[in-house]
């Protein structure tokens, strides 16, 4: 003991490494797998260079950021920037709350520790079948049923959230200190109470910290699904590409830029809050 004391952490570090298992080989052929998957899917990538036309569309892109159309950006009508933007903030913040509420009681019924392991596998099968569904897909399969429009987009990402959030919210409640709800079994509280009581408390940071997080990713989303006509900025931003109007590309894309900057400090601002439990 006392020689272990005594030893300089030189030594400690040598005698650390020594003891350390060796598995080169098994790094050798993970890195070889790694490489050789590598190798096969670049075979399907066929790059044949950049088209006269494409530099061309490219830099009158550039052109549009450096000069964008400044009525756009501070018309006021419903065709300008601000209220397009505007409108994609509703859209992302009505379709992460909508989502996160019902993915709450889809998430505590595909939790192991709280139901049983058969009702639990039920309801991971239907997040899964949600998750397996991309965005673009939902918003137009909803557009048939809503017609285009922002309520699309709020329904489309509502959806799309469940998915996400319920996986989760669901990681986060098997995690939870198991010695609780043993106690309140022991008072005879049912599955709700257990839930109000023993479960809700420990989990409200992590799930308002994954709302955040799953608003991050709508915001961004809400601007893909308006080229499908799902409302907000992205549907003026594809016709103004389509028809070569690069100033009011620019005046969009300024728009975006500085929209997701300010959105990512808030949200990290109030992550942080929640992570260090300061109100």
């Amino acid at each position: 003991m006392e020689d272990s004391l005594n030893m300089n952490p030189g030594q400690n570090i040598l005698e650390a490494l020594a003891a350390e298992p060796k598995n080169l080989w098994k790094r050798i052929l993970i890195f070889a797998v790694v490489l050789a998957i590598a190798a096969w899917g670049a075979t399907s990538v066929d790059f044949n260079g950049i088209t006269q036309s494409g530099a061309k569309i490219a830099g009158s892109v550039i052109n549009g950021i450096m000069h964008p159309n400044t009525e756009l950006l501070f018309n006021l009508t419903t065709d300008g920037v601000p209220f397009l933007v505007l409108q994609t903030i509703a859209i992302a913040i009505l379709g992460t709350i909508f989502g996160a509420l019902l993915a709450i009681p889809i998430s505590f019924l595909s939790a192991t520790n709280i139901v049983p392991r058969p009702v639990a596998m039920i309801f991971r099968a239907i997040v899964l079948f949600i998750r397996t569904i991309p965005s673009l897909m939902w918003a137009l399969i909803w557009i048939r049923v809503t017609g285009p429009g922002a309520f699309c987009g709020v329904v489309t990402q509502s959806i799309c959230s469940i998915g996400m959030v319920s996986k989760m919210y669901v990681t986060a409640i098997e995690n939870l200190d198991t010695g609780i709800l043993e106690s309140l079994d022991a008072a005879g509280c049912n599955t709700f109470e257990k839930i109000r009581v023993g479960v809700l408390p420990q989990l409200l940071a992590s799930f308002i910290s994954t709302a955040i997080y799953r608003f991050d990713i709508n915001l961004k989303d809400a601007t893909t699904l308006g080229i499908v006509g799902a409302g907000g900025i992205g549907s003026p931003l594809v016709q103004s590409i389509s028809s070569a109007k690069y100033h009011n590309v620019g005046a969009f894309l300024w728009a975006l830029i500085i929209l997701v900057v300010i959105i990512e400090w808030l949200s990290t601002k109030i992550r942080t809050r929640l992570a260090h439990g300061r109100q």
